[in-house]
């Protein structure tokens, strides 16, 4: 008993010691979705503000797979010694409820570190569809349901969810495309080859400022600076869709408290930062730090929203 006691205190000291060493090497920072999406340009302004906290470079990979579930299993697996941490969106939360595959519960197998923010949707159209408004635009697609078609940029996304609510709520059953990822699934709004979508505001809100895409409504509970024109679903005349995309931090199972806390505070203090509010505000992203014990309250009562979302649209995972 003696010799164990030892052992373990021997590994608790060396626990300790790498903690207070704590960073001495540059840090992964997973985001599993490919470049150019919402939760990527986040991800890598996240990823600035750490190396500026913990003083040490925070290097964005980009694991894309599986509805996010390719690069949040090498996190998973990862050895937790914060050195590989994974930046996910809501979509993460759902595991299992969207693909049965998921071979990870978000809730137990990793370490929440903290919420980053959270961003409002945005009903989109392809410039090929001829309503402006979002009264038009349900009148359209109630008239004729198989000339609409709605572009989902991962199963399970807060968009998709968005999606499945926007459906409930006009009552009509358009076919829902899945894509990788934000990016591909606007390039084809874009293009015209797919009539709607509905997806962070993070990404499509330059896009119709721009002109490439027509914007309908936001879930906010405002307009977006970035376009103000866009009218709220509330002012448009659907106040009850409100659904909105939230980021945060994570890291493997098992990561020493010390560990924990100091990456912990380097989000806070990152998020509390002027620079940080100006980015993401300009993204269309609204600043809302939760510490790791209050994100993981959090996400048990969104996961709750989100499957009886899933459940009341009969959605089955893949």
């Amino acid at each position: 008993m003696r010799r164990t006691l030892a052992v373990i205190a021997l590994a608790l000291i060396a626990v300790a010691a790498a903690a207070q060493g704590y960073p001495n090497k540059p840090i992964r920072l997973v985001v599993p979705y490919p470049p150019g999406g919402g939760t990527d340009a986040l991800g890598r302004i996240m990823a600035e503000r750490l190396a500026d906290r913990l003083g040490v470079a925070v290097v964005v990979a980009n694991v894309p797979g599986g509805s996010g579930t390719v690069g949040s299993e090498q996190v998973r697996r990862a050895e937790p010694d914060g050195y590989t941490l994974l930046f996910n969106a809501s979509l993460f939360l759902l595991g299992k409820h969207v693909v049965k595959s998921t071979p990870y519960d978000p809730l137990e197998d990793f370490t929440a570190l903290g919420r980053v923010g959270q961003a409002p949707l945005l009903i989109i159209a392809s410039n090929k569809v001829e309503a402006t408004t979002l009264t038009d635009l349900v009148k359209a697609v109630r008239a004729n349901p198989a000339g609409f078609n709605m572009a989902i940029s991962g199963m399970g996304s807060a968009g998709h969810l968005g999606t499945l609510e926007f459906m409930r709520l006009t009552g009509v059953n358009l076919q829902g495309i899945p894509y990788k990822g934000t990016a591909p699934a606007l390039a084809d709004v874009m293009g015209g080859s797919v009539q709607l979508m509905i997806d962070s505001a993070t990404v499509l809100l330059p896009q119709t400022r721009g002109g490439r895409v027509r914007g309908i409504a936001i879930t906010g509970t405002s307009r977006s600076k970035v376009n103000p024109d866009v009218p709220t679903t509330a002012e448009a005349g659907m106040p009850e869709l409100t659904i909105a995309s939230w980021y945060g931090v994570w890291g493997p199972k098992g990561l020493p408290p010390a560990i924990t806390s100091r990456i912990a505070t380097a989000i806070a203090e990152g998020v509390k930062q002027p620079e940080f509010s100006a980015r993401i505000d300009a993204a269309g992203i609204v600043p809302g730090y939760l510490d790791p014990a209050a994100f993981v309250e959090f996400m048990r009562a969104d996961l709750t929203k989100g499957v009886n979302l899933l459940k009341a649209a009969n959605f089955q995972p893949e």
